[in-house]
């Protein structure tokens, strides 16, 4: 993996990260493929969107079909026809989600599939070689995410134990692919700061944010973002991972994020929310039943300008599957092209007139921030 800084605005940065199976400009949104598949669409579409990289679910593709049929199969990329790069989670997120169902030791997680019941565990070492059996590109680093809200000790014991499991994860690595770590340490500055440091000092390809959009406020994860913004790796790529809205996104870019995925642009379309240049719309309301003007006038794809508001609110409101489709296309379009917009900004030195325009064609002040 290479990653080239090419421009930077104050904390905000535009970059291009070079792996084997291609190269991503970088702030970058990776839509998220769970099962093998970004819900809705086909690969020829998402290409046609912009994205260069997707994500894949371990914990959700190790259970179902199971890792090593994938690998059998080709690997992940043969298996779902993508051929650019895949980053694939370490799986700790979707164990945490699971709750009381999880015992969790020094040596890994025990845990009861939410599929069949089947008792199921899952090393530190398990996780990379599902990742490595996958074929991914850039490989996370398995951790425990920490509860919200918890206290210090509990916060202290969770970083600690996900570092001793960061170490495990970068010995046993073998392949040519990527390797992440995660920061962890709660809403606790000083957990953070030396979760942080272990990792640098461990030697990670690149530096991902856990831990964060797990309940807590919006202002608590902005401080952690303003308190890390300096002290992360300015020669390695930053993932925030599993956020989230165009605004929280515009807001990290400030605070020097690189990388970003989330489930809100396709799982939102499924319901009829969809993102517009001017803010979100519910394309279901009626006010929208006889509208002939486009989803976003702002917005150049085939979707959002060639399909009237009232034919998906019509598709919505009787389920047919080709309503989620639509959205969901409009809906990743949208975040690929708001990406595009950020790193043109920040290319041609107009970063803060991005950000002032983006807060002001959806009638908000702009939050108090590094510009």
């Amino acid at each position: 993996m290479k990653f080239n800084l090419l421009t930077q605005s104050d904390f905000a940065r535009r970059a291009e990260l070079e792996l084997n199976r291609g190269k991503i400009q970088t702030p970058a949104f990776m839509p998220v493929g769970t099962n093998g598949t970004v819900k809705g669409m086909t690969v020829e579409d998402l290409e046609s969107t912009n994205s260069e990289i997707i994500l894949g679910n371990t914990f959700h593709l190790m259970l179902r079909p199971g890792d090593e049929v994938i690998r059998d199969l080709g690997g992940l990329h043969k298996f779902s026809n993508w051929n650019k790069p895949i980053l694939t989670d370490s799986g700790g997120f979707q164990v945490w989600s699971l709750g009381d169902l999880v015992k969790i030791t020094e040596d890994g997680v025990e845990f009861s599939s939410p599929y069949d019941g089947k008792r199921i565990f899952m090393s530190p070492e398990d996780s990379i070689q599902i990742q490595q059996n996958l074929g991914s590109d850039i490989v996370m680093a398995f951790d425990e995410c920490t509860d919200y809200p918890s206290t210090h000790e509990e916060a202290k014991k969770s970083m600690e134990l996900s570092m001793r499991w960061a170490k495990r994860c970068k010995d046993f690595h073998k392949s040519d692919s990527a390797l992440f770590g995660i920061v962890q340490g709660g809403m606790y500055k000083d957990l953070r700061e030396i979760s942080l440091n272990k990792l640098i000092e461990i030697d990670f390809d690149g530096i991902a944010l856990g831990g964060l959009s797990v309940g807590e406020s919006k202002k608590e994860k902005k401080e952690i973002l303003e308190f890390m913004s300096d002290k992360l790796p300015k020669d390695k790529p930053r993932y925030l991972m599993g956020v989230g809205t165009p605004e929280d996104i515009v807001e990290a870019v400030r605070y020097g994020i690189d990388m970003f995925d989330c489930v809100l642009p396709t799982r939102n379309a499924r319901n009829g929310q969809l993102f517009t240049s001017e803010g979100v719309i519910n394309i279901r309301n009626a006010e929208f039943k006889n509208s002939d003007e486009p989803i976003d006038k702002n917005c150049e794809n085939k979707v959002s300008q060639k399909y009237s508001r009232a034919y998906l609110n019509h598709l919505q409101r009787t389920n047919e599957m080709l309503g989620s489709m639509l959205a969901t296309y409009h809906n990743i379009y949208y975040y690929q092209s708001l990406m595009q917009g950020i790193r043109d900004s920040i290319k041609n030195n107009l970063f803060a007139k991005f950000v002032k325009d983006f807060y002001n064609k959806r009638n908000l002040d702009v939050p108090e921030g590094p510009l």
